[in-house]
């Protein structure tokens, strides 16, 4: 049962954004829209920090990369287009990159990753990133055993190079389960909006499960390192795991004017 709401609970439900969820929606519950409008003005708070973030890095020219992998349909590109809705366009850039091209694939594996790390002043959010070997490539044929092997012993010594030059690097997996793949692909597969994203990997994501697993644990086992360490985020709650992402990439960078009570403070409530 609802319980009373509280006059911050009013205020939030009779706003411009509670009131178009009412008209959006009109068989939507209290709670429904409340936990909605909660999660906006949450996400505002974190999105004018991250402004905050980038303006000190273009005045002090840090170089800042951040990693977003976990399994297809996991949220990832949604919790980058929150983190980078409101930010300089000219100062960050989102790197998605295709299959590699027959000349990509005589380099050595890391060279196009390299060709896109930041310049001075700018921010860079890697959709998949060069962790496509540790585990979508194996799982999926796409590499061989020597090349995955190759790139294990290696991604350690990678990071530490680019660390080492002045590169802010963050890593974030998106952890989703089995049972909410399944429901995201669902909905990608029956929106005429969206199912343009549902590829033939994500088609055969659900049967190599297990495997995707497997190369999961060995890619922590290797590369939880403590010069760069993983941060899993819990994302079947998809409102929840932008805003824990968020916050985790506003605590990891130490920019001026930090504001540690609007970091910390959480609104937002989610059904567990």
């Amino acid at each position: 049962m609802l319980e009373k709401p509280t006059k911050k609970d009013l205020k939030y439900l009779n706003s411009k954004k509670g009131i178009k969820q009412f008209i959006a929606n009109p068989e939507t519950s209290i709670s429904r829209v409340l936990r909605y409008v909660k999660y906006e003005a949450r996400l505002k708070q974190l999105q004018e920090e991250l402004i905050k973030l980038q303006n000190w890095a273009l005045k002090n020219g840090e170089k800042i990369v951040i990693i977003f992998e976990g399994r297809d349909a996991a949220g990832k590109g949604g919790a980058i287009r929150r983190a980078t809705e409101h930010l300089n366009p000219r100062e960050f850039r989102v790197v998605a990159l295709p299959k590699p091209t027959d000349e990509e694939m005589g380099q050595w594996y890391f060279q196009r990753y390299i060709n896109q790390l930041p310049r001075e002043g700018e921010i860079v959010f890697f959709d998949r990133s060069w962790y496509n070997r540790a585990i979508v490539e194996p799982v999926n044929g796409f590499c061989t055993e020597a090349q995955y092997n190759t790139f294990m012993s290696q991604v350690n010594d990678f990071e530490r190079m680019i660390i080492q030059s002045g590169i802010r690097l963050i890593k974030l997996y998106f952890s989703i389960s089995k049972d909410e793949q399944q429901k995201r692909f669902n909905e990608i597969k029956n929106s005429p909006l969206k199912k343009w994203k549902f590829s033939k990997v994500d088609a055969k994501a659900i049967e190599l499960w297990d495997s995707y697993t497997e190369y999961k644990k060995k890619m922590f086992k290797t590369t939880n390192t403590k010069l760069a360490p993983w941060k899993v985020i819990r994302a079947n709650k998809k409102q929840r795991a932008r805003v824990e992402c968020i916050e985790y990439i506003l605590n990891k960078i130490p920019y001026s004017q930090k504001d540690n009570e609007v970091i910390k403070h959480t609104v937002i409530s989610e059904k567990k």
